[in-house]
C-alpha cells in the first residue's frame, strides 16, 4: 500500500477518524487502534513477513527488559548481545547473504577454483533495515542505562511497527518516540492542519518532482551507451532530483501523517541541495540515519578525539557502513566511499563545522562565494549518485568516462523526443520554493505559496491521471 496510492487515500482518512472519534478515550485504546492499522498497513505488501516484524517486536521487548533486570555484567552482555546478534543476523540473511556468498564465489574464481554459490530464493522484507534499526538503538541505549526499559508491550509495539515510519524511515530513537506515545494525545487544529500541508507537499516531491525525474533518469541511465555528454549530465541531474523528492517527500508524508495523529517524528530532510560542503549535506541529508550512525557507531569509535589517523578511520566506517546499509552491492560501498573521500578535506583542515548556520544571502562577493560552493557540493553529489543508481561499479565508470568522451552537447538531446527540457523549468521552480521555505516550518504556506499550490495542482492531476503508481525508492532498503 503506496502512500501515493487511492487505497491509501482510503486507509488514511478511516484510521484518522476510528483514532479520534472511537477509540479516544484512553492512551492505549489509542495506541491499540495504531498497532491494528499498523498490522494491517504491513501485511498489505507480504503479510508472511508480519510474523518476523512481531518477533523481532518481542525480542527486543524481552532483551530490553532482561538487560535492566540482570544483576551482573555477564548476564547484561548476554542478552544484549543476543538481541544485537539476532537482529543483525537477519538482516544479513535477509539482504546480505547471497550479495557475500556470490562474491565469496567470485573471489574464488578469480583464484581458479571453480565454486557454485548456494544463493537463497527470498524477498527482502519491506522496511526490515529500517525496524531492525529502531530495535538496535532501544536495546544499545538501554544497556548504556541512557534510558529504562519499556514494560508496556503495546506501547513498545508501536514505537517500532508504527505505520508512517515502518517502511521508510525516519529512523525514530526510543528517547524521543515512546514518550509520546505513552501519553494521551488530544487534537489539535492547527498541528492537523500543518499536518495536512504537508502530506499534500510530500505529494508533490513525490509525484510532481521524484515521478517526473524518474521517467527521464531511468530512460538516460538505460540507454547511457548511445547518449551523448549532456544527456548523461542531465541523467545524473535528473537522479538526483529523483531520488531527494522521493524519500524526502515520503518523509513530509510520514511527518504529516503523525501529526494528525498528535505526535511530532524527527525531521529526515533540511534542503541538503543547499549545502556548501559535504559535511553540511550529510548534517541535511537522511538526518535520521546520519545521526543514528554517528551516535551508534562514530562516537563509540571515538568519534572526533583521537589522532587524525583514528579520525579518519572512524570517518570511512560509517560512510562504508552508511554505503553497505542502502544495499548488498558494491556500488552502494562506493557510493559510501566516494562521499568519505570528499569528506577528507575538511577534517584534516578542520572545517568539517565550518557551514551549520543557514546561510542568507546578500548578493555580494561573499555570496556569490556561497552560491559555488552550494553548486560545487551538488555537483559533487550528483557524481556520487551516479554510482548509486548504476548497476554495477562497471557501469558507473564507463557512464563518467563518457561525459567526458561523448562530447556532443546540444543535437542528440534536442533531436531525442523521449526527453524535454520542460521538467528543468519544474525543478528550477521547485528549487525556487524550496529556497525560500528553507528557514520555514510550515512547508506550504507562507511566501510563494502560490507557486507551492500550482505545484500542489499538478500532483492532484498527476495522481488522477496515471493508476500505476510508482513505489518510494527507499522501500528497496
Amino acid at each position: 500500500m503506496f502512500f501515493n496510492s487511492l487505497s491509501f487515500a482510503i486507509f488514511l482518512p478511516i484510521v484518522f477518524v476510528l483514532y479520534w472519534f472511537v477509540f479516544n478515550k484512553t492512551k492505549s485504546s489509542q495506541n491499540l487502534l495504531l498497532i491494528v492499522a499498523s498490522y494491517y498497513f504491513y501485511s498489505c505488501w507480504d503479510w508472511r513477513f508480519l510474523f518476523l516484524l512481531i518477533f523481532s517486536t518481542f525480542l527486543d521487548y524481552y532483551t530490553g527488559i532482561r538487560i535492566e533486570k540482570s544483576e551482573t555484567e555477564k548476564g547484561r552482555k548476554f542478552w544484549f548481545w543476543l538481541s544485537i546478534i539476532v537482529n543483525l543476523g537477519f538482516l544479513g540473511i535477509f539482504k546480505y547473504y547471497n550479495f557475500f556468498a556470490a562474491s565469496f564465489s567470485e573471489l574464488l574464481n578469480g583464484f581458479g577454483l571453480k565454486t557454485s554459490p548456494l544463493l537463497l530464493n527470498v524477498i527482502l522484507p519491506v522496511g526490515i533495515s529500517f525496524y531492525t534499526f529502531h530495535g538496535l538503538s532501544y536495546v544499545i541505549d538501554i544497556y548504556y542505562k541512557r534510558i529504562k526499559a519499556e514494560y508496556n508491550f503495546v506501547d513498545y509495539s508501536l514505537f517500532v511497527s508504527y505505520f508512517p515510519l515502518l517502511v521508510a524511515g525516519p529512523i525514530e530513537r526510543a528517547t524521543h518516540l515512546l514518550p509520546e506515545v505513552k501519553v494521551k494525545r488530544t487534537f489539535n487544529f492547527n498541528q492537523a492542519k500543518e499536518g495536512v500541508y504537508q502530506i499534500i507537499w510530500g505529494l508533490v516531491k513525490k509525484v510532481v518532482i521524484a515521478d517526473s525525474c524518474a521517467t527521464y533518469a531511468n530512460a538516460i541511465f538505460d540507454n547511457y551507451e548511445s547518449m551523448n555528454s549532456l544527456s548523461l549530465v542531465l541523467g545524473a541531474f535528473y537522479f538526483a532530483f529523483q531520488i531527494y523528492g522521493d524519500f524526502s517527500g515520503y518523509s513530509d508524508m510520514a511527518l504529516g501523517m503523525s501529526k494528525l495523529f498528535g505526535l511530532e517524528l524527527l525531521r529526515n530532510f533540511n534542503f541538503p541541495y543547499f549545502s556548501r560542503d559535504i559535511a553540511e549535506f550529510w548534517r541535511r541529508w537522511h538526518i535520521s540515519l546520519s545521526s543514528w550512525f554517528r551516535d551508534y557507531v562514530y562516537i563509540p569509535l571515538g568519534g572526533s578525539k583521537g589522532s587524525k589517523l583514528k579520525q579518519l578511520r572512524n570517518v570511512f566506517v560509517i560512510f562504508l557502513l552508511s554505503g553497505f546499509w542502502h544495499g548488498a552491492n558494491w556500488t552502494f560501498i562506493a557510493w559510501g566511499f566516494i562521499n568519505a573521500l570528499y569528506f577528507l578535506p575538511l577534517l584534516l583542515l578542520n572545517k568539517n563545522r565550518s557551514n551549520i548556520e543557514t546561510v542568507s544571502l546578500n548578493w555580494n562577493l561573499d555570496s556569490l562565494k556561497v552560491i559555488f560552493s552550494m553548486l560545487s557540493t551538488f555537483a559533487l553529489t550528483c557524481l556520487a549518485w551516479v554510482f548509486f543508481r548504476a548497476e554495477s561499479i562497471n557501469v558507473a565508470f564507463d557512464y563518467i568516462g563518457r561525459v567526458f568522451s561523448n562530447r556532443s552537447f546540444v543535437s542528440q538531446y534536442l533531436k531525442n523526443e523521449r526527453y524535454s527540457y520542460e521538467i528543468i523549468i519544474l525543478i528550477i521552480a521547485f528549487i525556487w520554493v524550496e529556497w525560500n521555505s528553507r528557514t520555514k516550518l510550515e512547508p506550504i504556506s507562507g511566501r510563494f505559496s502560490g507557486l507551492k499550490v500550482a505545484l500542489c495542482i499538478m500532483a492532484i492531476v498527476a495522481l488522477g491521471t496515471y493508476s500505476d503508481y510508482k513505489e518510494f525508492i527507499y522501500f528497496q532498503f
